[in-house]
């Protein structure tokens, strides 16, 4: 098995954008006067996809709003704090720049829509390193569906088992695996039993490339 291809996610990945996901959930969802915390957001919608984050929050509190305007309200408060302050994670250039020289082909397989994923490439200057940028906005399911990871492997020709994907989510690990690719996870929460499923676990970018040098 010749793993030719990395594929990332994108939120809490590449760039620390989970908090900023969490505060506009919590923003947004106080003007319909109802209260969440960031353990609520782990809990109910991290690593979904927008639609199915305002569904759930919609069906959870009975919110009066449209799911379709709450999720454009989210994704608009999100993509302005990632213009605003989106940092990239740590190890992230120093990983692309090992792929590049090593020859692999380099994806994206994220849940967030292209409004997030334009924003988080022009404030990170990353887009050149990218041969396919995929959306769970464009498939008929979002992770832990693994539609979005099969579409990267069919658009880069390659197969699914030459594919490894980084992830951090639960969510996106099941979507990962369910595609039959390799996995290394970076998870918030190391304690959480659900990450054993991955092949592989670490704490940075800077961890990847001492990982894909001993392999």
């Amino acid at each position: 098995m010749v793993l030719n291809t990395f594929i990332f996610d994108m939120d809490g990945v590449i760039i620390d954008s989970e908090p900023f996901w969490r505060q506009a959930q919590i923003n947004i969802l106080l003007k319909y006067n109802t209260p969440i915390t960031v353990a609520d957001c782990i809990q109910y919608t991290m690593g979904k996809r927008i639609d199915d984050v305002a569904l759930t929050w919609c069906q959870l509190h009975s919110l009066k709003v449209s799911p379709q305007l709450l999720e454009q309200e989210i994704i608009t408060a999100v993509a302005s704090l990632i213009n605003e302050k989106g940092n990239a994670k740590t190890g992230l250039y120093e990983l692309l720049d090992f792929l590049k020289e090593n020859n692999y082909q380099i994806a994206l397989a994220t849940s967030s829509s292209p409004q997030i994923i334009k924003a988080v490439f022009n404030r990170l200057s990353i887009a050149h390193y990218f041969d396919v940028v995929c959306s769970a906005d464009n498939e008929v399911y979002g992770k832990p569906h693994p539609a979005v990871y099969l579409k990267v492997a069919k658009k880069l020709g390659v197969q699914p088992s030459n594919c490894l994907v980084l992830e951090d989510s639960v969510t996106g690990l099941i979507a990962a695996k369910a595609a039959s690719m390799k996995t290394i996870v970076i998870p918030e929460d190391k304690t959480d039993a659900r990450f054993s499923l991955a092949d592989t676990v670490l704490t940075s970018m800077l961890e990847v490339v001492e990982y894909l040098k001993a392999h």
